[in-house]
């Protein structure tokens, strides 16, 4: 199913504010968006809510904020990633939008360096 305007619009704003990073680009996939540095994904934008890499370390700072992983459904079952949902405030602001990036994008970094070294 194809991106609506509304979260075309809401995937351009988020990858506005994350240009401090660097040149971030959101690529169209599956009904939604990649968002990636350098070519690797950090971060995800579903239902037109913005999803950020995390890792066993850095999960529990989105849990303590109530924050959900991204979850989808596949032949009845319910699988969860390694994303979880941004804070409202990094949305709001561009110097907490590149703090939660920018983990975002370290956490992705590990996680590709630890699949190499396999």
């Amino acid at each position: 199913m194809p991106a609506s305007n509304e979260e075309k619009e809401f995937t351009s704003y988020v990858v506005e504010l994350m240009q401090s990073l660097g040149l971030v680009r959101a690529k169209a996939m599956f009904g939604g968006y990649g968002i990636f540095l350098d070519g690797l994904m950090f971060g995800l934008v579903a239902d037109s809510v913005l999803y950020l890499k995390a890792d066993k370390e850095t999960e529990k700072e989105f849990q303590a904020r109530g924050l959900k992983p991204f979850t989808y459904r596949k032949k009845g079952k319910e699988f969860k990633i390694s994303y979880y949902q941004a804070p409202e405030e990094a949305l709001e602001d561009d110097e907490e939008m590149t703090s939660w990036a920018a983990q975002a994008y370290s956490t992705a970094l590990q996680a590709a360096s630890k699949k190499r070294k396999k």
